[in-house]
């Protein structure tokens, strides 16, 4: 009897030990131990030969409370121990072919992130159901491997599993997320087949698909197929006219939308909005969306208050920028860049270095974007000396590596001041891999100070990195011309002629009673052009009087003088500022964005017509602003 009691403490003190180590966990105060649920009798009950492993259950309560323990111990665990000793549970008490336990359990598992696990707790539920697929489609659409929901969708639909509009919508999204145009297409289709086109945001999520694939006509097509539009749906369609460069029209789709009057815009329809303004250097259809953003109460939105000084800036309206910026409560890091950078591209680089030691001085720490406007700021203004100190001080003093970005406005400060091989060497040297912006931006450098050698090496880069447009010919072209090299302007305009290589065309805009006009070079297109054309003769004639001279090294092709001041006379931006002197009262500034860089002679007419004019220009191109006010810029020269 002593033999056999001494066995049997024996195993009772194997079957303890067990107990214990299953029990031992790093679980913190607010999660419930698992331990607890677990007896020594219930193992003792479940192995009652004492010859097997013990196999853990809950304590003797009712189905329904121990159905209910279970359900919180899944809620509650999320670490990887705890979630393979309720697998073990689920396992051995037959649990796991439970739908709602297996459901619940991998809902866990992908809120953990830990996929692989599971995956694998997936492949031994025998039957999942739609739901289970639901769950692992939609944790793998928002993860680093989305092709794997596009797999699980696809074997759902071969076990016979019918998707459902929540299905359809991850799938969607993981397509975006791994690029595939032709996979979405195929979900698209589906989606018809299966009856779900009444189903809005499914529709609004397959916009957005359209959308990041610059699809704009396929976009609004789905915009239009659905029966009900919500204010989601609006912003997804105007972000897609945003996306693909189509501005104007983000602000006909806001009258549309207030007009209708079924949606009304919200924050991030405001959002949106500022932004087309920006982009367009439309102030008035900008000051009429910040109206409504004040109306709505959206005002103390920092976002939007940040947008806001990023479009009066961009607009050359410094002053109501700086109106916005004192007015937010508590300023970050992104207020501060804008407004740094704001004061930057007008041109007043010493007050954008005044307010990052005052953003300092506040405890604001910078970042990438703070350091790309200061160095913006110092190209623009020729600080040389300070913008080599900032790109050293990023790095040292923040731990920033300095990026393409900063890289790139370096290489247009040492462009500007003329320091070429100074700029080659930098972006030689550096740490990152040279883009196509950043030799254009010293192919451009080259262009104004008429260094055609280094042009060439640096259009031998362009093509390296296969590159090269119509516009990096074009400067080159530039370049040849200015220096009279009319034999290199021929075998390089030969060249293109064989490539089929077209360049853009120049396009400039103006903004007039929150109405954009836009003109291209000789543009016959606008309803008043006989009176825009008889003014700009007009201007021209004034102008020469008070001194002004075509600048002949802007046309690019071989022409006498005569010719070739004629056939700068029509350029895009003449046309705009002869249509905003014609339909404008004496006094009112002008404000002009161009898609491409202005050029010396256009540059010059500016100039002389703000003082013969007695009219503040401001014109946008694609590098920087331009003021100009009583026949000087503020520039003072063409950089």
């Amino acid at each position: 009897m002593t033999q056999i009691s001494a066995c049997i403490n024996k195993k009772n003190i194997t079957i303890i030990v067990f107990s214990l180590k299953l029990s031992i966990s790093s679980f913190t105060s607010t999660t419930i131990p698992i331990h607890r649920h677990f007896s020594l009798q219930s193992f003792q009950e479940t192995c009652p030969n004492n010859d097997q492993h013990p196999k853990p259950m809950l304590k003797s309560t009712s189905r329904h409370q121990q159905e209910q323990t279970m359900v919180s111990l899944v809620k509650s665990s999320t670490h990887k121990p705890h979630l393979l000793q309720i697998q073990a549970h689920l396992t051995r008490s037959s649990l796991l072919q439970n739908p709602k336990f297996s459901l619940l359990f991998l809902s866990s598992l992908c809120s953990s992130r830990d996929l692989r696990y599971a995956r694998l707790f997936f492949s031994q539920i025998k039957n999942p159901s739609s739901s289970h697929y639901n769950t692992l489609i939609r944790a793998y659409s928002s993860s680093n491997s989305p092709k794997e929901a596009f797999f699980l969708y696809r074997e759902m639909r071969q076990k016979g599993l019918k998707p459902d509009p929540i299905s359809f919508s991850f799938v969607i999204k993981s397509c975006v997320k791994f690029r595939s145009v032709f996979c979405g297409l195929q979900v698209h289709g589906r989606i018809i087949r299966d009856g779900f086109l009444s189903d809005c945001l499914l529709l609004t999520t397959l916009m957005e698909f359209y959308s990041s694939f610059a699809s704009r006509e396929d976009a609004c097509k789905v915009f239009d197929e659905m029966s009900q539009k919500d204010t989601v749906a609006w912003n997804v369609l105007i972000s897609c006219y945003l996306r693909n460069g189509r501005t104007r029209d983000v602000l006909m789709l806001f009258d549309n939308m207030k007009n209708e009057g079924v949606c009304e815009p919200d924050d991030v329809t405001c959002l949106l909005v500022t932004q087309a303004c920006a982009n367009l250097g439309a102030l008035e259809f900008g000051e009429k969306a910040h109206r409504y953003i004040k109306e709505r109460g959206y005002g103390t939105a920092r976002n939007l208050s940040n947008s806001l000084i990023s479009m009066y800036s961009r607009c050359g309206c410094l002053d109501k920028a700086y109106d916005v910026f004192k007015g937010i409560g508590e300023k970050n890091v992104i207020s501060w860049s804008a407004m740094i950078s704001g004061l930057a591209m007008n041109g007043f680089g010493r007050d954008a270095i005044l307010a990052f030691e005052e953003m300092r001085r506040t405890g604001v720490i910078p970042d990438e974007q703070t350091f790309t406007g200061l160095l913006s700021a110092c190209s623009h203004c020729g600080l040389v000396d300070e913008g080599m100190e900032f790109l050293n001080q990023m790095s040292k003093e923040f731990g920033i590596m300095p990026n393409i970005h900063h890289y790139g406005c370096v290489v247009d400060l040492l462009g500007r001041a003329g320091l070429l091989e100074q700029a080659y060497r930098v972006i030689i040297s550096m740490k990152v891999k040279p883009d196509a912006t950043i030799w254009r931006t010293l192919l451009g450098a080259c262009r104004i100070h008429g260094h055609f050698t280094l042009g060439e090496r640096v259009i031998e880069h362009l093509i390296e990195l296969k590159a090269q447009e119509a516009g990096d010919y074009v400067l080159l072209l530039n370049i040849y011309s200015s220096t009279g090299n009319w034999e290199k302007v021929s075998e390089l305009r030969k060249f293109l002629k064989e490539k089929g290589i077209q360049t853009t065309p120049g396009c400039s805009s103006i903004e007039l009673k929150g109405i954009v006009h836009e003109f291209i070079v000789d543009d016959v297109s606008h309803p008043q052009k006989h009176e825009i054309y008889n003014k700009l003769d007009e201007i021209n004639k004034q102008l020469k009087i008070a001194g002004y001279v075509a600048e002949t090294t802007s046309e690019l092709h071989d022409l006498d003088v005569e010719e070739k001041a004629n056939a700068l006379s029509y350029h895009s931006e003449k046309l705009a500022l002869a249509f905003g002197v014609l339909v404008t009262q004496p006094g009112t500034t002008l404000r002009v964005t161009k898609n491409l860089r202005i050029c010396i002679d256009c540059h010059n007419f500016a100039k002389f017509l703000s003082g013969v004019y007695n009219r503040q220009l401001i014109i946008r191109d694609r590098t920087r602003f331009h003021h100009f006010r009583d026949g000087h810029c503020s520039c003072n020269d063409y950089w």
